[in-house]
């Protein structure tokens, strides 16, 4: 039996971070449709399940991986969001952050310092603020 389901798996994707996400969300889009009582919320659920095994059992692999690459930017994009702010937060008692007025650059300045004349190292833009 295991050797069957080996031979029919070869060749073909299988399992990535994507198809995970989509069984998350689908399971958590089930539970939502049982709580709300609606029924456009289990057609979801459904498509999203439909969508992972598609994923899972498709031979375009250069596709899948494109997916799952975009999947990753995305997620790297919105972990990275919180990672920032964490950062900020865990360290306010000792710095500041300031945007560069010039190129938006986020800077961290030592904090207690009086008035500093701060240099942007992108594009060398010099400004003064108030630590």
């Amino acid at each position: 039996m295991r050797d069957k389901l080996r031979r029919f798996m070869y060749g073909r994707y299988g399992n990535d971070d994507l198809s995970r996400a989509l069984s998350i969300a689908a399971i958590g889009v089930y539970i939502l449709s049982i709580i709300l009582r609606l029924q456009i919320l289990y057609l979801v659920g459904y498509a999203l399940i439909i969508w992972c095994v598609f994923r899972m059992f498709s031979k375009n692999i250069d596709s899948r991986r494109r997916e799952n690459m975009a999947f990753w930017r995305y997620k790297q994009k919105f972990l990275g969001f919180f990672q920032t702010r964490k950062t900020h937060l865990t360290q306010r008692r000792t710095h500041r952050f300031y945007k560069c007025p010039n190129c938006r650059q986020k800077l961290r300045v030592p904090k207690g310092r009086g008035k500093l004349s701060i240099n942007c190292p992108k594009c060398h833009t010099t400004f003064e603020k108030k630590t």
